[in-house]
């Protein structure tokens, strides 16, 4: 078989979770192109292909390898969300999140801060802390959605990200009604989902939509999964968006859980060690 054929059959092969696979390191980091390896992506990847029932290689021995090297909070929250569904318990690393809490529930620095330290400890089956969901329910703006920070302007992003963890801690009603209504005037033509009005459709704001319907039990909007399907490279990886194709790896990853239908946070995997 010619070398153009094998790379024609490969390509026509090619599938996410194999790509995200190809981009692993031997130490168990994932990798964009041409880049460097961290935490931060690695956490992302390992969530995505937790997501899809995958394989995650070594990601969990270098994420608990890498703990005490992350300098933000919501750093420490994302990798806690990852080893956590893959299996670890993070004591260090939910210590601290639960000694950024503040008096008024807020942890950390912002809204954001707070809804991932509510994902991270649901993801290991520890207790919302009552305080932490008071905090968002209040940070929740008039037109239904959620910014990074307190009086920020809402997204699409961090909207959804709310609605899991308020799920996650046992939230109905109003606020997730809302929340998605939200979403829903994010809604384009296309089927796909912008970040805020007037940007335009892109994967992960898309995928993030997705998994925040799946949360709330509420049927996926009609086109957004045929809008990610439309964003698939040959290589297996997915576009930004319909003009952009950048940072594969991760946003590859964060496409997975919303093919999968799985909201944050996932389902504990059996055992201790998680995908393998």
């Amino acid at each position: 078989m010619g070398l153009r054929l094998l790379l024609a059959t490969a390509l026509a092969t090619a599938t996410p979770v194999g790509f995200l696979q190809a981009h692993q390191a031997p130490t168990g980091a994932f990798v964009e192109p041409g880049g460097s390896a961290g935490p931060l992506l690695t956490a992302w990847a390992a969530l995505g292909l937790r997501a899809s029932g995958a394989s995650t290689g070594d990601a969990l021995d270098y994420l608990a390898s890498h703990e005490s090297g992350l300098p933000e909070l919501t750093d420490v929250e994302l990798v806690a969300t990852a080893e956590a569904a893959l299996g670890r318990k993070p004591v260090r690393l939910l210590a601290r999140i639960r000694a950024a809490q503040r008096p008024n529930g807020r942890i950390g620095p912002t809204v954001n801060s707070t809804i991932w330290g509510i994902l991270a400890l649901r993801q290991a089956r520890e207790r919302a802390p009552r305080a932490a969901v008071r905090f968002v329910l209040r940070r929740q703006a008039r037109n239904g959605g959620w910014g990074w920070y307190a009086g920020g302007q809402p997204d699409s992003n961090d909207t959804a990200a709310a609605i899991q963890a308020l799920r996650a801690a046992g939230v109905k009603g109003a606020p997730i009604r809302r929340g998605l209504a939200y979403l829903t005037r994010l809604r384009n033509r296309d089927g796909g989902f912008e970040l805020t009005p007037g940007r335009g459709s892109d994967a992960q704001s898309t995928s993030w939509a997705v998994q925040a319907f799946v949360a709330a039990r509420k049927p996926v909007p009609r086109g957004a999964i045929a809008y990610l399907r439309r964003l698939l490279r040959p290589d297996g990886s997915f576009r930004y968006s319909k003009r952009y194709v950048t940072t594969p790896v991760w946003v590859t990853a964060q496409v997975l859980p919303a093919l999968a239908r799985k909201p944050f946070p996932l389902s504990a995997p059996s055992g201790t060690r998680g995908a393998r």
